[in-house]
């Protein structure tokens, strides 16, 4: 199905007619629109200029309003400094707020957060989390740090099966 998910008509052909589409969901505070309409920002797309401080303002905007997918790209973008000043605990605190809504890849930075203080245990049951829900990227640094020695071969093998049980 190729309609607006909204209305039902068929999606425009056009950046300008798309544009124009996401922004009158935007003006009724959509939450997931003003997402979508930072995610244009953020790549430059629908003839939009790239503009990263725009698309933080309105992940902000769609964070507050419930987006856990906002949040998630809030977060991402105070772990680079895109559009906002880099900041590590605004970024995990983010990655936390989105992972306890069931954010699969902000539970698999969350991982990646832990590994990168040397908290492996904390890193692998985060990523035994996200793996369960069929997130590869979660099964590869189980199994990275499997062949380091600082997970159990149960651990790998439970990230393994969850994989594929999400499957």
């Amino acid at each position: 199905m190729h309609d607006c998910a909204f209305c039902r008509t068929p999606l425009p052909e056009n950046d300008a007619d798309m544009l124009a589409l996401v922004q009158a969901r935007v003006l009724k505070k959509d939450p997931e629109a003003i997402n979508f309409l930072g995610d244009q920002y953020c790549h430059g797309r629908l003839g939009l200029q790239k503009d990263m401080q725009k698309a933080a303002e309105l992940w902000t905007e769609a964070a507050e309003l419930g987006s856990i997918e906002a949040i998630f790209n809030l977060g991402a973008a105070y772990y680079f400094g895109n559009g906002v000043e880099k900041n590590m605990a605004k970024a995990v605190e983010l990655y936390e707020k989105a992972a306890m809504q069931g954010h699969v890849q902000s539970r698999c930075n969350l991982g990646c957060s832990e590994g990168d203080k040397g908290n492996h245990e904390r890193a692998v049951r985060h990523w035994l989390i996200s793996a369960k829900k069929g997130d590869k990227v979660s099964v590869d640094n189980i199994k990275r740090v499997f062949m380091a020695g600082l997970a159990t071969k149960e651990q790998y093998a439970e990230a393994l099966k969850g994989y594929q049980d999400a499957m």
